[in-house]
């Protein structure tokens, strides 16, 4: 059942016009697009991670499927680039540091 946003009387779920207030019914639409979610839009988010980001954003209350598989997608790709940064300066100092206790 739906309510009369005017006047809170009970409707019909076939109202478009409020009996008792003469108010028109907002019909509530069913959304014309599928929100499947998609492996394709969590690989876009991990190799373009800001638009996975900004996606995620502009989808999480119409399509929050799709915006958890982009924002997964996004996720996954920033904290894999952190964990190589590290590696990265890992093996940048443990050479820098062997290499200057073998010139001493």
């Amino acid at each position: 059942m739906k309510y009369c946003v005017g006047c809170g009387k009970e409707l019909v779920d076939e109202a478009v016009v409020c009996t008792q207030c003469g108010r028109s019914v907002p019909s509530l639409k069913e959304p014309t697009e599928k929100d499947s979610g998609g492996f394709l839009w969590g690989l876009l988010g991990f190799f373009i991670p800001m638009a996975g980001l900004i996606l995620y954003l502009v989808w999480k209350d119409t399509l929050p499927k799709r915006a958890k598989a982009v924002g997964k997608g996004a996720l996954v790709s920033t904290i894999l680039g952190i964990v190589f940064f590290i590696l990265y300066l890992v093996f940048f100092f443990s050479v820098f540091f062997y290499a200057m206790s073998q010139s001493m």
